[in-house]
């Protein structure tokens, strides 16, 4: 029953927060506000939104592609198809639960090719390090290129909480969230060690994960086919950047938004995606409110554009379309050829 209400939790909170923040922001836009976020849904062109998921789509090829070096590495010659189908079948689990994504990607290369689960999943952690490296230093790069907009941001945030009659930083008491969130590590790590020492269950399960890991992060370095994983890890980010940028041209009012803009709104992007399972609400309110700085104060007020909103919404949509809508083909035809080579 514990474990239930766990699990449970770790789907309701996430996605409470997605669905705050969706009525939160609504709630910001005047009446004017809203009929322009509503006016520029209808507005848009969906041209550029195939684009950008035919971008997206190609992204996902491509890391089909790189994960069959890995494994190859590993002794195990895996047929494209099937590594396209685990692939995308781990996209479209992780929009219905949180995490679920690597597992069922290596579940599903083991019914279709035999892999073994340990080694499939360690590859698919070594490939989550790498393109942690690669999102790091997206984002290094992305800093360096909003150095002369953090004094706007702080000025559209106390205009904001002027607006609504928000004492500002400077004349009201804080907490000292520094100590807080160390005190929190602290205890998780406490916890966890305790757990891990005291349950001989977990503690197999974390070093099967570990050796997985181990495995599938040499085989990134000792892979012969190195020139063409890195190749294939730049064509992935490449084309996630172009998916989100083309994305833009789909309203004449963010069309205009620099490069710099663009950058910034795809990390914003990305963290709400990590924060909550899929993105909903999060990921088109943190898109706004960054590309928002780039396109001048709001009419009305508040703090977000309602079209950067829009836009959010539209880059969030079309990504989830193509996600549920190949990802459960792939589940469909992944699974129908593992039940024929059972029989």
């Amino acid at each position: 029953m514990k474990k239930v209400v766990i699990g449970a939790l770790k789907v309701l909170v996430p996605l409470g927060l997605g669905v705050w923040l969706i009525f939160y922001f609504y709630d910001q836009l005047d009446e004017n506000q809203r009929t322009e976020l509503f006016a520029a849904f209808k507005e848009a062109n969906w041209g550029w939104l195939l684009l950008s998921m035919f971008l997206g789509w190609g992204s996902h090829l491509s890391r089909a592609w790189r994960w069959r070096y890995l494994l190859e590495h590993l002794g195990h010659r895996v047929g494209f198809w099937n590594a396209y189908n685990a692939t995308m079948t781990g996209y479209f689990m992780n929009m219905l639960l949180p995490r679920a994504g690597e597992a069922s990607r290596a579940v599903m290369l083991y019914r279709a090719e035999g892999v073994p689960f340990e080694k499939g999943f360690g590859t698919i952690l070594a490939e989550r390090a790498v393109d942690m490296i690669m999102l790091l230093s997206i984002a290094g790069v992305t800093v360096l290129l909003q150095l002369d907009k953090l004094d706007l941001f702080q000025e559209r945030i106390a205009r904001f909480r002027a607006e609504q009659g928000t004492p500002t930083a400077s004349t009201e008491p804080g907490l000292p969230w520094m100590w807080i969130i160390v005190g929190m590590m602290v205890i998780g790590a406490i916890a966890g060690t305790f757990l891990y020492m005291t349950r001989p269950a977990l503690k197999a399960r974390i070093k099967a994960g570990v050796r997985g890991f181990y495995e599938g992060l040499r085989s990134v370095l000792m892979t012969k086919d190195r020139g063409a994983f890195l190749l294939h890890t730049f064509v992935i980010w490449g084309l996630y950047v172009a998916m989100f940028w083309v994305g833009f041209f789909a309203l004449p009012t963010t069309a205009s938004v620099p490069f710099a803009g663009i950058m910034a709104g795809f990390i914003a992007g990305s963290i709400g995606i990590v924060l909550v399972q899929g993105g909903i609400g999060v990921y088109p309110a943190f898109v706004a409110l960054i590309v928002g700085i780039y396109m001048g104060v709001p009419e009305g007020g508040g703090i977000i554009r309602p079209d950067a909103l829009a836009m959010g919404w539209l880059l969030w949509v079309a990504q989830s379309i193509l996600l549920i809508g190949l990802g459960g083909l792939s589940l469909l035809l992944i699974t129908r050829k593992g039940k024929q080579q059972a029989q």
